[in-house]
């Protein structure tokens, strides 16, 4: 497998890729099929790992040559092996594997580093630097490269023989860029091709953009299998998207996937989760999700990534706002007596178990599509705004508590809701401890996503016994029941489904707590999504 994101090794995770990696490969393993994975180090994870380097090569790259170190990491557990490649280029640090770039030029420096990343992995493998597998696996739009130049490449022209499997956890992110006279761009990276705008097979252009590479089209048309991640994902992303109704389907490569269902060349097999064989000792209870939200907000204040910096902006006086009281205390500002109330408040009323308030939960990128439909303006007031102010007329204990990080725009956006609605508390930080937490000891999770390949916040909360409300999108359809393990809402475009997000919310307040509502947690906590099943069906459907 070539891939971008771990979840196994500490620090390479940023999205959904590293947990299927994680997953999937052991059970693999118990399927009899054994797997390494081909990665970038990122400067951090060899050090982690405390790998020695096993060899250095070097690879063409632009109009010269780059020196490329290998390591290899053995995982004693699970028998997986881990090769990771170095060079300064894809140097970055934990949890942030990918750059933004800042110049506007989408993924014009990621696309920089994986089309160097895919010509040193042809390399390693034609050299038996990295044994030749019986099939290769490919992981977005970050192998596209790869896959174009064993398509292309006389030089790599022996890896044809290999089976190539394409797995798309994203389909939306397709790494264009020009094919040439940018420094970021096809014949940048690959002179000795010789391809341009008048050169370029059709195959790897933009089907939007005719002067553009698109990598993960590439992909798609060089691989012999083609794997989608939910079986109603794979089915959405054959009609064409459509904005005016916020419909997010093939986004432009319905074509080529139209061409591979007809071949019977793509499949969608749903992501697994982890399921421990110990279960959890109970709920967690309401005073440890402020033990955890005052832990998580300290790591964000101290984080080097500034993700406090929104927070700290508001004034807690004027906001009398729990995150910036619980700052505020974290700052040893507790001479301020307001604060120390309102501190005291809040915690009061979420330790006390016999009121046991409702929490609303939700955790994830902030990106508009996890969260554009809460910025949704209905009736001038947003979605997420018209929602705070149902749960307050439902209990004036009841919170809705938020776990983010991504969009600053949106960041910025939520703190300001957050400072004006008592009910709010919004986390501008990414955190694995509070997440869980918040997983356990929520009431009811919500996902409102615009497109979901699977999504996996929804089974983690399932897991614990916490029902969800979701959209009708992608993996969320294949993993809940509206009714039965959980709660679905949909509509025709985007100011129907915001509408029936608020109906649907506020009909659910109504039943909280009545034995539709018990039946509906029993079933999320007993639904099981396994990647022993996932491993199965790549078995039988992709590695024919």
């Amino acid at each position: 497998m070539l891939a971008a994101e771990h979840g196994a090794l500490k620090g390479a995770k940023v999205g959904g890729m590293a947990d299927v990696i994680a997953g999937i490969v052991p059970a693999l393993g118990a399927e009899g099929i054994k797997v390494s994975v081909v990665m970038p180090g990122y400067g951090f994870l060899t050090q982690s790992l405390g790998l020695g380097e096993r060899c250095r090569f070097a690879v063409p790259f632009r109009h010269g040559m780059e020196e490329i170190a290998l390591y290899q990491h053995l995982d004693a557990d699970t028998g997986e092996t881990v090769y990771l490649l170095e060079h300064p280029l894809w140097r970055s640090s934990p949890g942030r594997l990918y750059v933004t770039s800042a110049d506007g030029r989408p993924f014009a420096d990621d696309a920089d580093r994986f089309a160097l990343f895919g010509v040193a992995v042809a390399e390693a493998l034609t050299l038996g630097l990295i044994p030749l597998p019986r099939r290769l696996h490919l992981h977005d739009w970050h192998q596209g490269f790869f896959a174009l130049l064993r398509a292309l490449d006389s030089k790599y022209q022996s890896l044809k023989a290999i089976p190539v499997v394409l797995s798309i956890h994203n389909l939306s992110l397709q790494g264009t860029r020009p094919l040439e006279q940018e420094s970021s761009s096809l014949a940048a990276w690959y002179p000795w091709l010789g391809l341009g705008q008048h050169s370029a097979p059709a195959w790897v252009r933009d089907p939007r953009f005719g002067h553009c590479v698109n990598p993960l089209r590439a992909a798609i048309n060089s691989a012999d299998m083609l794997h989608l991640v939910s079986p109603h994902y794979c089915s959405e992303v054959l009609k064409p998207s459509d904005p005016a109704t916020g419909f997010v389907g093939g986004e432009g490569l319905e074509g080529d996937l139209q061409r591979l269902n007809d071949e019977a060349r793509l499949v969608g097999i749903l992501n697994g989760c982890e399921y421990p064989e110990q279960p959890a000792a109970g709920r967690t209870e309401p005073d440890a999700v402020v033990a955890a939200v005052l832990g998580a907000l300290g790591r964000a204040q101290g984080s080097s990534q500034g993700c406090a910096g929104p927070v700290m902006a508001v004034d807690f006086l004027a906001g009398i706002r729990l995150q910036e009281m619980q700052l505020a205390w974290l700052s040893n500002r507790r001479s301020d007596k307001l604060a120390d109330n309102h501190i005291n408040k809040h915690t009061d009323e979420l330790a006390d178990k016999s009121q046991q308030p409702f929490l609303l939960t939700s955790v994830g990128r902030l990106t508009e599509q996890k969260v554009g439909l809460l910025r949704m303006q209905i009736q001038g007031k947003s979605v997420l705004e018209s929602l705070l102010e149902t749960l307050r007329d439902f209990d004036d204990k009841a919170r809705f508590i938020l776990l983010g990080s991504g969009d600053v725009t949106i960041a910025r956006e939520f703190q300001a809701i957050s400072a004006r609605y008592s009910n709010f508390l919004f986390i501008n930080h990414f955190d694995l401890e509070l997440s869980d937490t918040l997983y356990r000891a929520g009431t009811l999770f919500l996902m409102p996503s615009s497109f979901e390949p699977c999504g996996i916040s929804q089974m983690l909360a399932m897991r614990e016994g916490q029902p969800c409300l979701v959209s009708s999108v992608g993996g969320l359809v294949d993993t809940v029941n509206d009714g039965e393990n959980g709660w679905r809402f949909d509509g025709e475009n985007k100011t129907e489904l915001a509408l029936n997000l608020l109906k649907k919310f506020k009909t659910l307040l109504e039943h909280y707590g009545d034995s539709d509502w018990l039946r509906v947690s029993a079933c999320a906590k007993s639904s099981r999504f396994g990647w022993e099943s996932a491993a199965r069906a790549y078995r039988e459907r992709l590695y024919l």
